[in-house]
């Protein structure tokens, strides 16, 4: 390991080991990017061949593309037809182990101090552990992922954001097991759907890397043409209690936590906790993508953008209206028994079913003292819900019309084919 300016530690290590070529596995963020063109610069002007090579996905941009340029594209910004695209190219992984002329690397001194502490970690990372980790899942847990991707108090979702984001299991590797299980002949039909599903999450994760390889841009700028105009706050008055978790709302406040105390969080959490910055209290995107990135260990630029925008509803989702999450309704259907929101909250550990899905409840409850919302206790919640997001969606509503009447120079007349407020309470 090797710590310092890329370019000329790059370039110090090539003539130690007398490298004629260098490759790498690129990035897809924008300034990741950036940086690696550079350094292919200084090492071709250095006389030395660079090579950056997709490792990340389990099917590169460019053989997708190939099959949108014959539709007249380049890169999909619809998902369903990327899948479609995607279940077509996705390759063996390879088998052959590398052979490397020498493995001693000269260093003179050992590398500065991390702030990650590897040591903490129960296990070193390595490629021998995520497979483990890998097998381990497929052998039972992904048996039941329908189920465990909705339901935070299961765990049993996979787990390998990190090692596929760090590369110690590579993603062709993951779908080539997900693929040798499914030729069990004994597989229920429910459990073949979990790994359908499963494998599609790996579809996914290409699909937002593709995005951001050949939409590049600026990083922070929305996919959607149309809503880069549109204003989000930059700031909240509970923007703290968002991020501390303590916003009156136990799963987004269990989420919250549990991000913080371990840098992960459950997949379907993820969607209600990022929801609510964004609709509920009306905060950009690129403030929480910002926030998870001091938290998440997993934490992928080009994934983040793209899940952030997905959310926010200036991406790739081609919704007509976002789908704003309602958190008392997703808890009563995904933590009806308050197990998650217990685990991370133990303010609330005492309290009945009912108020754990919803502790303003005990406001509208006849009694002399209501100790639940006292100064240490559990807070009330900072923001209507149902206010806030019909405040939001009129906004949006507006904006849209707006851009319509201003693009067509005419009013728009008729009726609505579909209302925004049908996405209230997903």
């Amino acid at each position: 390991m090797r710590r310092g300016p890329l370019n000329a530690t790059a370039r110090a290590l090539v003539r130690e080991v007398g490298a004629e070529t260098v490759v790498w596995s690129t990035s897809y963020d924008a300034a990741s990017l950036a940086r690696e063109r550079k350094l292919q610069a200084a090492l071709e002007e250095a006389g030395l061949r660079a090579i950056a090579v997709h490792d990340a996905p389990a099917v590169s941009p460019d053989e997708t593309a190939a099959v949108r340029s014959a539709e007249g594209g380049v890169g999909y910004r619809a998902l369903v037809p990327y899948v479609a695209a995607w279940e077509g190219l996705v390759a063996p992984p390879v088998m052959s182990a590398p052979r490397f002329a020498t493995d001693r690397y000269p260093s003179d001194a050992p590398p500065t101090p991390v702030e990650f502490d590897v040591a903490a970690l129960a296990e070193e990372p390595s490629e021998a552990r995520s497979l483990r980790k890998l097998e381990t899942f497929l052998e039972g847990p992904v048996l039941a992922y329908r189920t465990a991707r909705n339901v935070p108090s299961d765990e049993s979702t996979s787990h390998l954001s990190a090692e596929l984001s760090f590369g110690t299991i590579a993603a062709r590797t993951v779908v080539a097991r997900i693929d040798a299980r499914m030729r069990d002949p004994f597989l229920l039909a429910e459990e073949r759907y979990s790994l359908r599903l499963f494998r599609r999450a790996i579809a996914q994760r290409d699909f937002f890397l593709q995005l951001a390889w050949f939409f590049e841009g600026k990083p922070d700028e929305p996919l959607q043409p149309k809503m880069k105009r549109f204003r989000f706050a930059e700031r909240h008055k509970e923007l703290a209690a968002w991020r501390e978790g303590r916003t009156g709302y136990p799963l987004v406040d269990a989420g919250m936590r549990q991000l913080r105390a371990t840098g992960w969080m459950h997949p379907r959490v993820r969607l209600i906790a990022a929801s609510f910055l964004c609709f509920d209290l009306g905060v950009d995107w690129r403030v929480g993508r910002d926030e998870w990135a001091r938290h998440l260990i997993e934490d992928d630029p080009a994934l983040a953008s793209g899940n952030w925008q997905w959310v926010a509803a200036v991406g790739a989702d081609m919704a007509q209206f976002p789908r704003i999450y309602n958190p008392r309704k997703q808890a009563r259907t995904f933590d009806q028994r308050g197990r998650y929101v217990r685990k991370w909250i133990p303010e609330l550990a005492a309290v009945s079913d009912a108020e754990i899905v919803d502790p303003s409840s005990a406001l509208r409850r006849p009694q002399l003292s209501l100790p639940l919302f006292d100064g240490t206790a559990y807070p009330a919640p900072v923001v209507d819900h149902e206010a806030a997001a019909r405040d939001f969606l009129r906004r949006y509503a507006e904006f849209v019309e707006g851009r319509s009447r201003s693009s067509s120079h005419s009013a728009i007349t008729g009726t609505r084919t579909s209302s925004p407020f049908q996405t209230l309470n997903p």
